[in-house]
């Protein structure tokens, strides 16, 4: 089969298109042809080789974590799915022609591959986020990079539990953030008197590393009201960096029951193919997106 793969760390171009044998699956696992996969910020972090201990990787390596496909082998003690299935979910190597799940759900009705690809972890992380920052519906939630597949995700969420939510993200990209339910405003220099004029902030959320939790703390009053899943100094400043993933095939039912109920849509921004994959991530680490990029099969 086809797959992206890694021999060493480094920058976009370490990524080769490679002849690789079949995965298989094993006890509690299930394999699909795979039709789309997601692009996220760990998979690039983890081919640059940052430090990230919930991410222990081995070279060669595959890339990527979440997909989407038709189920065709089911492991020992699986029940509930069966070959022919379509399903999304989490595993390893994504970015391939077949891939191992070790959690996946069956695709909500009107769902596209393409679109089902996106949600897993950036669900996982929406849903594990906003319990970590312990915000209350009532309160105000300030999202820094709220554009993105994750922000995407959490403005909608907190939307749903009665959270009022102020988002950042580029000029481009404000219309979208108000399309979600959200306050918009734009980051960048004067961003703590633009937020104070749309509400007091009851906690705050750096889904982009770029250097602005100084500012969220000031708005929050309190650096344990400050999250980051993307600025690896946050614990230097007193807050917490969260990269340890909760429980998988939770977050997947509760995506899928926001999706049924149409609280949750996650917008494909731009697709890729294996080949394309370099591109990809280049993409990914610019940043600035609307939605999720995904790899198509």
């Amino acid at each position: 089969m086809k797959m992206v793969s890694f021999a060493e760390f480094g920058g976009p171009d370490v990524l080769q298109l490679v002849d690789a044998e079949e995965p298989h699956a094993g006890p509690g696992q299930i394999r699909i042809a795979v039709r789309a996969a997601g692009v996220n910020p760990v998979d690039w972090r983890i081919r640059e080789g940052q430090d990230l201990p919930a991410h222990p990787i081995e070279l060669p390596s595959g890339v990527g974590q979440d997909a989407s496909g038709v189920v065709d082998e089911v492991g020992e003690g699986v029940d509930g799915v069966a070959v022919g299935d379509r399903v999304f979910g989490e595993g390893s190597s994504t970015y391939a022609e077949f891939a191992v799940l070790k959690a996946w759900a069956h695709i909500p009705e009107g769902v596209t591959f393409e679109e089902a690809a996106g949600y897993p972890s950036v669900v996982e992380t929406a849903l594990r986020i906003l319990r970590e920052v312990g915000v209350q519906p009532g309160q105000t939630l300030l999202v820094s990079g709220a554009s993105g597949g994750v922000g995407s995700a959490v403005l909608q969420i907190a939307r749903d539990r009665g959270i009022t939510v102020i988002g950042t993200a580029g000029p481009s990209n404000q219309d979208y953030l108000r399309s979600l339910g959200a306050l918009a405003t734009t980051y960048g220099d004067g961003l703590v008197e633009r937020v104070r004029l749309l509400g007091r902030v009851d906690a705050a959320l750096d889904l982009a590393g770029s250097g602005v939790i100084p500012e969220l703390v000031e708005l929050t009053g309190d650096p344990r009201k400050v999250i980051s899943i993307a600025d690896l100094g946050a614990p230097e400043l007193g807050v917490r960096f969260s990269g340890a993933a909760g429980s998988v095939p939770d977050a997947l039912a509760e995506a899928v029951e926001l999706i049924s109920r149409g609280r949750l849509h996650i917008p494909v921004a731009k697709s890729y193919t294996l080949a394309e994959a370099a591109a990809a991530h280049v993409d990914s680490q610019a940043g600035h997106t609307r939605g999720r990029r995904v790899i198509v099969v």
